[in-house]
């Protein structure tokens, strides 16, 4: 059984800790990728290395939070057609555990000329 994760809003925070994971209490805020309802009739979850990916994907305007979750069988994991895994089933609270509060999606930032600059940096080396 490995340690998976869950990202979502973190207007969800409180009802998680109380209820779990539960797709049928969506309604706070949301999805990650932005749907207003369920997309599959379960829980999504990733692998550590992929929660940033959701986090970056923020949709749910708002800060979101990270969820530790154990004692998953990654065999019960279903895939859906975009390739992203889910379980179908709701996971109680004590399988959880809050690992990153508020994680924003970095927000482009303006240059001076009104565009948005990236971060990506490029050295030429004319050495050769």
């Amino acid at each position: 059984m490995n340690r998976l994760f869950h990202v979502t809003s973190a207007l969800n925070r409180e009802s998680i800790r109380t209820h779990g994971l539960d797709w049928t209490r969506m309604g706070a805020a949301p999805g990650i990728a932005g749907a207003t309802r369920p997309e599959e009739e379960g829980v999504f979850l990733c692998e550590e290395f992929t929660a940033d990916f959701f986090v970056r994907m923020n949709n749910t305007g708002g800060p979101v939070d990270v969820w530790a979750v154990d004692g998953i069988d990654v065999e019960l994991l279903l895939t859906t057609g975009t390739g992203y895994q889910y379980l179908p089933a709701r996971i109680p609270a004590d399988q959880l555990a809050l690992v990153e509060e508020f994680a924003h999606r970095p927000e482009p930032v303006p240059d001076s000329s009104g565009a948005y600059a990236s971060r990506l940096t490029v050295t030429l080396d004319d050495d050769d």
